[in-house]
């Protein structure tokens, strides 16, 4: 089965692949696939956004006459000080404009002040798979931690550096383990566990 995946981030791809491993998937990014799909995400929710998406590339693909599967995701980073800011906006929370290290130099700053106990945080991640008939499959994911004073590891992308999981002893951040690790209790990764067995 030919899956579409809506998105052009490599890291997020690799990581599909890797957990999607039925017999004959093929996947490809949308520009993989020659097909361009920008929607406007204005949904306030994770779940909301990974519709949007999905939807987006379905017509794209059926508009171009390709049959296939799609698959999308939304995810960020809920910091409980924020009141689950930044949310849908982790990507752009810096503006329109900002990179990876604007957001976190901003996290930073907005935690200014806050003691260890009162920075816990997740990162969600929400699957949203269409199979060639259009039928919903829906996945979610998690992982607890907390939000670190300073950036640590070379390792990762997006708030990854500032982020502590719990799982490996609430001593390293995601930035600082290996990809592997971080796959094996990832809120992507879990989130994709859980399609899996759906999908089985």
């Amino acid at each position: 089965m030919r899956v579409v995946i809506a998105t052009s981030n490599a890291h997020k791809v690799r990581e599909i692949e890797s957990a999607l491993d039925f017999p004959g998937w093929e996947f490809k990014t949308l520009r993989e696939a020659g097909l361009s799909s920008d929607p406007v995400e204005d949904s306030d929710t994770f779940l909301g956004n990974a519709r949007i998406k999905a939807a987006a590339a379905r017509e794209a693909a059926r508009a171009a006459g390709i049959e296939c599967a799609v698959l999308a995701d939304d995810s960020g980073l809920e910091v409980d000080a924020l009141g689950g800011a930044p949310g849908v906006f982790s990507s752009r929370y810096a503006g329109a404009d900002g990179d990876d290290a604007a957001n976190n130099a901003k996290l930073l700053r907005e935690l200014e002040g806050v003691d260890d106990a009162l920075r816990t945080a997740r990162f969600v991640c929400t699957l949203v798979f269409l199979d060639e008939a259009g039928a919903e499959t829906v996945a979610r994911g998690t992982i607890e931690g907390r939000i670190a004073h300073a950036e640590a590891g070379e390792g990762g992308f997006g708030y990854d550096p500032l982020f502590v999981p719990d799982c490996f002893g609430g001593a390293l951040t995601l930035a600082q383990v290996s990809q592997q690790e971080k796959n094996s209790v990832s809120h992507r990764g879990n989130a994709l566990r859980q399609l899996k067995a759906l999908l089985s």
